[in-house]
């Protein structure tokens, strides 16, 4: 068996910077917004209008939405399950809520709290962490490297402020690269998303959107329609 790396003992400023992450993580209560959708995945496109509700720690749900309003996809991350449903063809995909799905389903190796945590604009620090140091700054400036357990984050940041501009996660055979847009004020409006190895790339850009107005736990749950073709991952 293998043995787990070595921990390393953080500097002071690679331990600020973890506890700047960690503060604005606790902060984030929830999140709600439409989200203008563009992907690319080889030669396939794709371009809607969603919904999106995030709750902390670790609720997500998505709604593709018709040019009338009307849900075509739905999929939500809530008690440790992903649940996806495709509305025009009577199919829904059901699983653990595991990096390993995360990475086949959103093209991110995250555990749930990671996934709300990124789409928020919050990156959250890896739970077994076992080390983290300060990088050089480079064309996108300072950066802080973390190594948990599954990955490893660098993640681009304001050491006075917390706020993140850009992250890479590396973990298995997914490498991602997420770049956030916002106003002056810091408030998110979107991001980038980049996932190498799957030829994978996108952008959201969020509207209206609410923050810390609360979102009732049963907007998550989602009830797969009877006689749906279930696909259940592992």
């Amino acid at each position: 068996m293998a043995l787990p790396p070595p921990r390393e003992t953080p500097t002071d400023e690679a331990r600020r910077g973890v506890a700047l992450l960690a503060a604005r993580w606790q902060e984030f209560s929830d999140l709600r917004a439409l989200a203008e959708v563009r992907m690319a995945h080889g030669n396939d496109r794709q371009q809607f209008i969603g919904a999106v509700l995030l709750k902390a720690p670790a609720s997500l749900r998505f709604e593709a939405l018709s040019p009338l309003g009307q849900p075509l996809l739905l999929a939500t991350v809530h008690e440790g399950q992903i649940t996806i449903y495709n509305v025009a063809e009577h199919t829904a995909v059901v699983g653990p809520a595991t990096a390993q799905t995360a990475a086949r389903v959103f093209h991110l190796a995250v555990e749930p709290d990671e996934l709300v945590g990124v789409l928020a604009g919050r990156p959250v620090p890896p739970k077994d962490l076992r080390a983290a140091t300060v990088l050089p700054p480079d064309a996108q400036g300072p950066s802080l490297e973390m190594i948990g357990a599954l990955h490893r984050q660098r993640v681009w940041m304001d050491f006075s402020t917390g706020v993140v501009r850009q992250i890479q996660i590396t973990g298995g055979r997914v490498e991602a690269l997420v770049t956030y847009q916002r106003a002056a004020d810091g408030a998110l409006t979107g991001f980038d998303l980049s996932a190498g190895q799957e030829n994978v790339t996108g952008s959201v850009r969020y509207r209206d959107v609410v923050v810390g107005a609360g979102v009732d736990p049963e907007r998550f749950r989602l009830t797969i329609p009877q006689g749906a073709a279930i696909e259940r991952l592992r």
